[in-house]
């Protein structure tokens, strides 16, 4: 692997007193950082903006002067303390290649990626499908490669297809397709002594919804027992009531409750929701309305 261009940046920026500087940002390296303070001892880092403030009217051109002189020795050096600690004590895994530096090949796996990320200076690599890591992060590399793998080995083929088998093979996989099924169906048992509202979005114990009609029909005892188990009626009768999701300008035009619902309301199954709730329904009706959008204008 060819050495990679490495990007820092060099921004003039004032303090928060006002006083002028310039920030530099790169990608993090203990030995460059030690160097970089030993060069600029008034640095200090700013969460704020993810980066060292360097003041001073001439920091820019101080900083990028640095950054030219420096770096290519910097990782050069770190390039050779890592291929020496790798030789010491070498990573022996089917998922990585060793040449001029490291070539990680693993199954698509979210857990993978998280942990590459956060490995200083891997990229993905489009050619070549995979993650490229120089020497120079063989630390960190070292230290993360432990859950790398784990998760690469679990996103196997055949130990995800052994999962499913024994997920399907599981009691709690069938009452999962019984619950889905069950709200496929879009009723909602109601106490036939407090109904609730018509055409007006409520809260229930399943989400937010707004009820269409009460048919009377009598809700079977065991069904809402064993799918709708918060709703109690007491001595009344349940009743199915039809549902359907409230749209995203129904949700914003909805008036919040000024306090969460009691026992009472809890027990009824339906209630009016609370400022909270709502902000989060209308977010997860806003995405799904773009995403039905999205399909119509591809389709």
């Amino acid at each position: 692997m060819a050495d990679e261009t490495v990007e820092f940046s060099v921004t003039p920026r004032n303090a928060s007193d006002g006083a002028p500087g310039a920030v530099a940002a790169f990608p993090y390296d203990r030995m460059t950082v030690e160097r970089f303070r030993e060069a600029f001892p008034r640095a200090r880092w700013r969460d704020d903006l993810q980066a060292w403030f360097v003041p001073g009217t001439r920091a820019e051109k101080r900083l990028t002067a640095w950054m030219g002189r420096q770096w290519s020795g910097v990782l050069a050096y770190a390039d050779q303390r890592g291929r020496d600690a790798f030789a010491f004590e070498p990573i022996t895994s089917p998922y990585l290649e060793v040449g001029d530096g490291f070539v990680v090949r693993t199954p698509f796996s979210r857990s993978v990626i998280a942990e590459l990320r956060a490995v200083p200076w891997a990229r993905w690599d489009a050619a070549l499908k995979a993650w490229r890591v120089p020497f120079r992060s063989f630390e960190e590399l070292s230290r993360r490669w432990p859950a790398i793998e784990e998760a690469a080995r679990r996103a196997e083929p055949e130990e995800r297809r052994k999962r499913e088998e024994s997920r399907k093979a599981s009691p709690e996989h069938g009452e999962r397709r019984a619950a889905e099924a069950e709200r496929r169906r879009s009723r909602y048992p109601v106490p036939e002594d407090a109904l609730p509202p018509l055409d007006r979005v409520v809260m229930t114990h399943g989400g937010c919804v707004v009820f269409e009609e009460v048919s009377g029909e009598l809700a079977e005892p065991a069904i809402a027992a064993r799918f709708y188990p918060g709703v109690a009626a007491g001595a009344a009768t349940l009743l199915w009531a039809r549902w359907r999701r409230p749209t995203h300008a129904e949700l914003v035009e909805t008036w919040p409750a000024r306090a969460p619902p009691g026992p009472d309301e809890l027990a009824r199954g339906w209630w009016q929701p609370v400022i909270e709730v709502l902000r989060e329904e209308r977010r997860k009706a806003a995405s799904l309305e773009r995403a039905q959008a999205t399909r119509r204008f591809r389709a």
